[in-house]
């Protein structure tokens, strides 16, 4: 009774009000287990190929009709009768349909809805929790419940450019649970909201519901941050610590230098690695994402050597979920984790292998939301299940969020899951 009966796609719409993929998969004894797929704004060049179908009159061509077609003509006539809890050898069977390096063909989105769904209602037939046929799947013994790593504070690609750093987040490390630590960043978050106003600067939300100041340059940002955080009744770098996400892949020019527009300065690799290492002697900075360009990986290098000691330093665009691209960083000694995104890997399999790897070299894994996401929770369950120890989906604001947030605060019910805390 565990055998896929039918699989049936729709075109829904994501938080940005985009079209996106949603995938029901029935198995024969009428369970039904959906996924959505999300979508990036800051997109890295190497991530699996999300298609749409490029219609000026109809979602100015982001419509995703082509891919809900892939599912209902090809993806379930192909996966009719097979036992849904063969997730691996499903999501072969899905990348060998679609027959691409990048799953163009298909496109990543019909393919990746239907590797969730197929989780989900593997899940629901056994009577299991997400998080634990997620564990089971990644020969994790000991699921955990993750440390949140929340946007503050906005720019870049997420926010109109109104600052040129893209998301400046507070990671509450003094929590002991994900009750406390959620207390805590939305103690950080109403302080932002007041500071801000208070101040006369904007208070509207940018694309993960964090907030977005303009301010003139990343120090500026981050100089309010400890503001904001002390306004909050907490203390920097013991309470809070905070993470930057600069996705400079965003800000390089042709000439490979780093363009700060809104800052009015131009540099190059050296002065972004002296720039971002001035940030963390400066302030109580825990991680840094993306600080340099996804091809720039002498820089990288030079980055890791400099403070990989004192920071977390995340490949977002320069790893995109990706086991070729993690093993060129692993060699060169580029950055020390990886930001872990199912939409960029493309399938479920496929995006644990790349936690799987990430570990064996040391690297650490945070399960990252994208900009465009649904209410579906599944990355919630994705970061306990693989007991990544860190997640970051957002600000505490808006219900694509907040669906991921109270996913966690449930499955915290289980007294039996522990708290990773201060990574």
């Amino acid at each position: 009774m565990t055998r896929i009966q039918e699989v049936r796609a729709r075109q829904i719409l994501d938080s940005r009000g985009r079209p996106t993929v949603e995938v029901d998969v029935t198995l024969e004894d009428g369970t039904l287990g959906r996924a959505s797929v999300p979508s990036g704004a800051s997109t890295g060049t190497y991530e699996a190929h999300e298609r749409r179908d490029g219609d000026p009159a109809d979602y100015c061509g982001l419509s995703v009709r082509g891919a809900v077609r892939a599912v209902h003509d090809e993806v379930a006539p192909a996966l009719h009768g097979h036992d849904v809890g063969d997730q691996r050898g499903i999501d072969t069977l899905l990348r060998d349909l679609d027959g691409t390096a990048n799953l163009s063909r298909l496109g990543a989105n019909a393919v990746l809805g239907t590797s969730l769904a197929v989780c989900r209602a593997s899940a629901l037939a056994a009577g299991r929790p997400l998080h634990r046929r997620i564990a089971e799947l990644a020969g994790v013994d000991t699921p955990s419940l993750p440390m949140p790593m929340v946007n503050i504070l906005s720019g870049g690609l997420h926010a109109g450019r109104g600052m040129d750093v893209q998301d400046f987040l507070v990671v509450p490390a003094g929590s002991s649970g994900v009750g406390d630590a959620l207390h805590a960043v939305e103690r950080v978050r109403t302080a932002a909201s007041d500071v801000l106003a208070n101040r006369g600067l904007p208070t509207l939300l940018a694309d993960e519901g964090g907030l977005s100041p303009g301010c003139a340059s990343g120090h500026e940002a981050l100089t309010l941050l400890v503001e904001i955080i002390e306004r909050a009744g907490l203390e920097p770098g013991h309470d809070v610590v905070i993470a930057i996400d600069v996705a400079a892949h965003s800000l390089v020019d042709p000439d490979g230098r780093y363009v700060h527009a809104r800052e009015g300065v131009v540099r190059t690799t050296a002065e972004m690695v002296d720039l971002v290492e001035g940030w963390v002697e400066e302030f109580p900075i825990f991680s840094v994402e993306d600080a340099l360009d996804e091809e720039d990986w002498a820089g990288w290098t030079e980055l890791t050597s400099r403070i990989g000691q004192r920071v977390q330093l995340i490949g977002d665009d320069l790893f995109t979920t990706n086991g070729t691209r993690l093993e060129r960083g692993i060699a060169a000694g580029a950055a020390n984790g990886i930001l872990v995104k199912v939409n960029q890997n493309g399938t479920l399999s496929g995006t644990l292998d790349v936690v799987a790897r990430a570990r064996d070299a040391g690297y650490v894994p945070v399960v990252s939301a994208r900009s465009g996401e649904t209410e579906d929770a599944f990355l919630a369950d994705l970061a306990v299940g693989t007991g990544a120890g860190q997640i970051k989906v957002g600000s505490l604001r808006c219900s694509d969020r907040l669906a991921k947030y109270n996913q966690l605060l449930r499955i915290a019910e289980d007294d039996t899951l522990p708290f990773a805390g201060k990574p």
